[in-house]
C-alpha cells in the first residue's frame, strides 16, 4: 500500500484540526486529516451541529454545524486530504525523523509532524445493553450511519431521543420502507424544529412512534430479522432488516494510550508555555485532547493553540527557513489550489 504524504498529519477533523489546516497553510505546509468519523467535524456535525455557539470571537451566535460548513470553506484553497472512517492506530519513529501512523484499516500515512487534535479522544457509539448485539454488528446493527442508501425500501428501526435519532428518523424515511422510532421516553431532547417535523411525519403516518418502550432484544441468524420491543411490562417483536441504536458516543483514547505519551485522565500532557508539544519530539495535541495548568476546553483556546503549533511545525520541518510572521490584512491568502485572496492595495496619490 502506497504512504501518504503530508507536511503536518492531523488526527482529528474537528474545528480545531480543521483550523490547523488554514494557520499551516499561511505557512506553506500542506495537511492531511484522520478522523473514526465519516464526516469532518467531529462533535459539531455528529452530535449536535443544530446547536447554537456563543463563544467564537466576532461571531454573536453560530450553528455548529454552520462553523464546520465555514471552516471547511475556509480551509478549501489549501486542498487538505482527509481519511475518514478510520482511526490512528500505530505511531513509528523513522530513522529521518519523519513518523508512519497506521489507522486501522491498513492506511499509511507519512509527515514530519503529527497534531493530534482529536477532541475528546476517538469516539466509540454508546452501545445498549442487549445479549448478543455484537453478533449482529455489520449485519444489521448500524451504531453511525455512513451510507444512507443502504437502507432504501428497507425496514429500519432506530433507537434514541436526541438530534441523531430524530434527524435520521427525518431522512431515512424518505427512502427506507418503515422507519419506526423508539426511545424509552415521550419526551425527545433535540432542536425544537426537528422534535416538530417528526411529530407531523408521525401525524402523517409516515414514521411509526413507540414511546416510552426500548429494544431489548434482537431476532434472527445470519443477520437481523426482527427487534424485540418492550413497552410497559409486554414484550412484542416487529419484523426489522436493520436496528440503529443513536444513543451518542464515548470519548476513548484508544490506541493513543499505546505510542508513549504522557497521559493524565485521560487528556494528553503537553507543554503549554511554548507550543502545546507532547513528551514526543514532533508530535503535538491541541484542542480538548490536551491538558495543562489552565487549561480551557473551548473552541477558542483550541484554534489559539493550533496556531501557536504550526508555528513551531514549520521549524521542524524547515529547520533552515526563517519564518516572518506575516499579517493576513498585508499579505491576503494564497491558496495551493492558485486562487489569492487580498484586500486592494495602498496608493501614493496627491490630493488637490
Amino acid at each position: 500500500m502506497k504512504k501518504i504524504f503530508s507536511d503536518i498529519l492531523i488526527i482529528g477533523a474537528g474545528p480545531t484540526g480543521l483550523f490547523t489546516v488554514f494557520e499551516a497553510g499561511l505557512l506553506g505546509l500542506k495537511c492531511h486529516l484522520i478522523d473514526a468519523l465519516p464526516q469532518p467535524g467531529g462533535q459539531c456535525s455528529e452530535l449536535y451541529p443544530k446547536k447554537p455557539i456563543f463563544d467564537i470571537p466576532g461571531t454573536p451566535e453560530i450553528l455548529a454545524g454552520k462553523l464546520v460548513e465555514n471552516l471547511l470553506e475556509q480551509i478549501k484553497p489549501f486542498q487538505p486530504g482527509y481519511t475518514l472512517a478510520e482511526s490512528a492506530d500505530q505511531l513509528i519513529k523513522n530513522k529521518d525523523g519523519s513518523f508512519d501512523v497506521i489507522t486501522n484499516k491498513g492506511t499509511i500515512h507519512n509527515a514530519k509532524v503529527i497534531a493530534i487534535a482529536g477532541g475528546l479522544g476517538n469516539f466509540e457509539p454508546r452501545k445498549p445493553f442487549i445479549e448478543n448485539i455484537s453478533k449482529f454488528e455489520g449485519k444489521g446493527v448500524e451504531y453511525m450511519i455512513k451510507d444512507p442508501d443502504i437502507f432504501k425500501g428497507k425496514n429500519v428501526f432506530i433507537s434514541g431521543g436526541g438530534d441523531s435519532a430524530l434527524d435520521w428518523t427525518i431522512e431515512l424515511q424518505k427512502i427506507a420502507k418503515k422507519v419506526t422510532l423508539v426511545h424509552r421516553r415521550s419526551e425527545f431532547r433535540g432542536a425544537i424544529d426537528s422534535v416538530t417535523k417528526v411529530q407531523k411525519l408521525k401525524d402523517q403516518g409516515k414514521v411509526n412512534l413507540i414511546t416510552p418502550a426500548e429494544v431489548v432484544g434482537l431476532i434472527g441468524t445470519k443477520k437481523i430479522e426482527g427487534v424485540a420491543i418492550k413497552q410497559v411490562d409486554k414484550v412484542t417483536e416487529h419484523k426489522a432488516d436493520y436496528f440503529v441504536p443513536l444513543f451518542g458516543l464515548t470519548p476513548r483514547l484508544g490506541k493513543l494510550q499505546d505510542w508513549g505519551l504522557k497521559i493524565e485522565k485521560n487528556s494528553i500532557v503537553v507543554n503549554n508555555s511554548l507550543d502545546y508539544q507532547t513528551n514526543i519530539n514532533g508530535v503535538f495535541a491541541i484542542g480538548d485532547i490536551n491538558t495543562y495548568p489552565g487549561k480551557l476546553k473551548l473552541i477558542l483556546c483550541g484554534f489559539h493553540e493550533a496556531t501557536l503549533m504550526c508555528q513551531s511545525a514549520f521549524k521542524i520541518i524547515h529547520p533552515e527557513k526563517k519564518n516572518i510572521l506575516k499579517y493576513t490584512t498585508v499579505t491576503g491568502v494564497q491558496g495551493f489550489d492558485g486562487s489569492k485572496k487580498k484586500s486592494e492595495g495602498a496608493v501614493i496619490k496627491s490630493i488637490i
